[in-house]
């Protein structure tokens, strides 16, 4: 299943004790369709408040509903803020996590004087002026394949925090009211734990001018998440596509 969501009012994706949740929420929904038990795979465990347009999931099940009849099922009983945009029949040994080759994530900030109203829950608002050419610049310093512990919010719970970022795109368009929204977009094998919310935090010390673009490259080398910029709110970031 490909699956569509605001994650404002969810404590993520992954089934927690006594919080609402994604995978929870469709878990229920299957089993109340099917009248069967079942797992639900998801490719990436999204935090707290982070949306998804191309969450992809799948589970197994004896029931022989064809899957357009489950999709419609499903948005039947799910809540609005999430919608299966897809459902198909894959072969037995696929796994949404594990057969995952890279995904693709995009954080939006608003940047100017006036906050927004119908944008709130889907952008982080912050009016100090942000040099996007600079965050152009620092950006290229984190592509490849590195590791990234000084980006992981919880990098002691990591054997291998090894990863690769194929692209990074910082791009910005312009507003009325001299604002405009700022787009990160990343793509990737693979994210740390606030690895992305981390690394826009890190690119916009280089955009308000507080480090140079090239000091990204040491506070990769070091390892050390003390040293890298703050952790952005989870309200911007977006999960957009997993590719196989």
């Amino acid at each position: 299943m490909i699956i569509e969501y605001d994650g404002t009012n969810y404590c993520g994706w992954q089934i927690q004790k006594n919080s609402r949740t994604i995978q929870a929420e469709i878990t229920k929904a299957i089993e109340e369709m099917t009248g069967q038990k079942t797992t639900l795979y998801g490719a990436s465990r999204t935090d707290s408040g982070v949306h998804a347009l191309g969450q992809t999931a799948n589970f197994r099940t004896q029931s022989k509903l064809e899957p357009a009849r489950i999709q419609r099922g499903l948005n039947g009983i799910l809540d609005r803020d999430i919608v299966i945009s897809q459902a198909v029949e894959v072969p037995d040994k696929f796994n949404a996590r594990y057969d995952a080759k890279d995904k693709v994530y995009i954080y939006t900030m608003l940047n100017g004087p006036v906050r927004t109203a119908l944008q709130r829950h889907f952008c982080y608002y912050n009016p100090q002026p942000a040099s996007v050419s600079l965050m152009q610049k620092a950006a290229r310093y984190l592509e490849g394949r590195h590791d990234f512990r000084a980006f992981a919010s919880k990098a002691g719970s990591y054997k291998d925090s090894v990863r690769t970022i194929y692209d990074i795109k910082v791009t910005g368009k312009r507003l009325a009211g001299n604002s405009r929204m700022i787009y990160f977009k990343f793509r990737g094998d693979g994210f740390l734990y606030n690895m992305v919310r981390n690394i826009v935090g890190t690119l916009l010390l280089t955009g308000y001018k507080k480090i140079a673009p090239n000091a990204v490259k040491d506070i990769l080398k070091s390892k050390n998440r003390a040293k890298a910029g703050p952790n952005v709110p989870a309200k911007g970031l977006c999960l957009v596509k997993v590719e196989y």
